[in-house]
């Protein structure tokens, strides 16, 4: 992968494993980064990690369902950078398990809240300083769950399906921009949020099991192979992608 010098970009849910992980391959390419996540000490300490200073990254807490907190990041990022050239829409929570009686309209409004109205703010604060530039690259993090149904998991299923509606559109938009924007489609992954799935379903182990046995791979993918994915459509070398949807899953959906 080529160097990006002076290239900036944002990762929201940045001290996550995915975020953290994409957050390490823009080192990599001397990319300056803002990094946003819920908590302000944990987006630093992701910062401390990976050897950056003031010079070349930018750390913000910011909840992205409130429209405040995502006009704030955006403009401490132009503030400080003066561009954005790059920016991942990975933030995202589960929510709880449960069948559809068993959800609540609290839950679901919970999971959209994040999963869904955050990636629309995003876009809507991001896109006009890509406008204004005529360029850039957007990357919503959907999930495998964008794609297939499973019981128990509603609210989340139904909201990583609109970010893919949400990809689509954007990027129809906004092709003639030069803004390029796709989505990446993790499976299960070793992260907090697969450990935290395999708690609610309460088997821990029989649920880690039968996840891998549906992958013809055989095993949970991990954060740094999602990031491969992710800084390859995040680059100039992915210059005529767009609209598209990349799964990394193991060959999970080619079942």
């Amino acid at each position: 992968m080529s160097t990006s010098p002076n290239k900036t970009a944002v990762i929201t849910g940045a001290a996550g494993g995915i975020g953290k992980a994409l957050a390490k391959r823009f080192v990599e390419r001397g990319v300056n980064l803002v990094l946003v996540d819920l908590k302000q000490d944990a987006v630093e300490q992701v910062i401390k990690e990976l050897g950056l200073n003031d010079s070349n990254s930018l750390a913000v807490a910011a909840d992205v369902s409130k429209e405040e907190d995502v006009q704030n990041y955006v403009a401490k990022a132009v503030e400080k950078f003066g561009t954005i050239d790059y920016f991942a829409n990975n933030a995202g929570i589960e929510g709880p398990s449960g069948l559809i009686e068993e959800q609540s309209v609290q839950a679901l409004d919970l999971v959209y809240n994040v999963n869904v109205r955050g990636v629309f703010l995003g876009l809507h604060y991001v896109v006009p300083v890509m406008k204004k530039q005529q360029s850039g690259a957007i990357l919503n993090t959907s999930s495998l769950a964008g794609l297939m149904g499973a019981p128990g998991m509603s609210p989340y299923i139904m909201s990583k399906h609109a970010v893919i509606g949400l990809t689509r559109v954007t990027a129809n938009e906004l092709a003639a921009h030069g803004i390029r924007v796709n989505a990446v489609l993790p499976g299960t992954i070793n992260t907090r949020m697969m450990r935290q799935i395999e708690q609610n379903f309460g088997d821990v182990e029989a649920f880690k099991s039968a996840n891998e046995a549906a992958t013809p791979m055989g095993r949970y993918g991990e954060p740094e192979e999602v990031a491969a994915v992710m800084n390859f459509l995040l680059s100039d070398e992915a210059s005529f992608v767009t609209a598209s949807l990349y799964t990394v899953d193991g060959g999970m959906i080619g079942q």
